[in-house]
C-alpha cells in the first residue's frame, strides 16, 4: 500500500498519529519486563523511525514515550518529562535524517544515541549510578531498537511518497 504524504489530510494525519502512539504504548506493555531492566530493550522505541517519511509523527512519538514512562511507573516526573523530550529530540532527528537526504538507515544512529546518553542523564543520579555506566548500559539496550528502527524506515521509503 502506498501513503502520498501530500494527501494526507488533518483528519488521517490524526487518525495515523493516534494508531502509532497506540502501537508505542502496546509495544511498551509488551516488553515492560525488558524495557525498564538493566539495559532497557525498548523496542518502541524503533518506531520513530517512523518520522523519517512521516515527519506529522514527531509529537505523537514523543507523546507516546511520555504516556508509556507515566502509565508503567516509570522514575518520576524527571523520567516523563525525560521520556518526552528524548522522543522529540529522536524522532524529529530521525526526520532530519530524510531531510538532508541521507540513507534511511541512518536513523538507527540517534535512535540509538539519543536516548543512550540523553536518558542517562537523569536515571544515573536516580540510581546513584556513574553516568558513563548508565549510559553504556542505555546505549547496549538501544541497539536492537537502533537496527529495527533502520529497517522501518528502509520499509516505509519504498511505501511512502509525496
Amino acid at each position: 500500500m502506498l501513503i502520498k504524504t501530500d494527501e494526507l489530510n488533518k483528519t488521517r494525519k490524526i487518525t495515523i498519529s493516534a494508531m502509532v502512539m497506540a502501537l508505542y504504548v502496546v509495544i511498551m506493555l509488551l516488553t515492560q519486563s525488558f524495557a525498564f531492566g538493566e539495559y532497557q530493550v525498548r523496542v518502541a522505541t524503533a518506531l520513530y523511525a517512523m518520522s523519517y517519511l512521516l515527519p506529522f509523527l514527531v509529537i505523537p512519538l514523543g507523546l507516546s514515550n511520555m504516556l508509556s514512562n507515566l502509565a508503567m511507573g516509570g522514575m518520576g516526573l524527571p523520567d516523563i518529562l525525560g521520556g518526552l523530550a528524548v522522543g522529540l529530540i529522536t524522532a524529529g532527528l530521525c526526520w532530519l535524517v530524510r531531510r538532508v537526504k541521507w540513507r534511511p538507515w541512518l536513523c538507527a544512529v540517534p535512535i540509538i544515541l539519543i536516548p543512550g546518553l540523553g536518558v542517562a542523564l537523569w536515571l544515573a543520579p536516580i540510581l546513584g549510578l556513574p553516568y558513563w555506566v548508565m549510559a553504556a548500559n542505555l546505549l547496549i539496550g538501544q541497539i536492537v531498537p537502533g537496527v529495527l528502527g533502520a529497517v522501518i524506515a528502509k520499509t516505509l521509503e519504498g511505501r511512502v511518497i509525496k
